[in-house]
């Protein structure tokens, strides 16, 4: 599997962060639209078919990341 470089990831999630803000008070469909491209290319990213599990995947390969701790990874 290719593995997307940490800067990729972390404009990745901050993207996505930030949009989940403004979706929870604004809802517009151009918002909607974009996280879901944003949560797609994040599974593609980290190899996980949901968003919430390719948002820990992606923090835990960020700098700074414990990689001796991967307890909230599925094996």
């Amino acid at each position: 599997m290719l593995m997307a470089h940490p800067v990729v990831l972390s404009k990745l999630v901050e993207e996505y962060e930030a949009l989940s803000v403004l979706h929870a008070e604004d809802g517009s469909p151009e918002v909607r639209r974009r996280m879901e491209d944003l949560a797609y290319t994040l599974c593609v990213s980290t190899g996980t078919r949901d968003v919430d599990t390719a948002l820990i995947a992606a923090r835990h390969r960020l700098p700074g990341a414990r990689p001796e701790d991967d307890s909230v990874l599925t094996a």
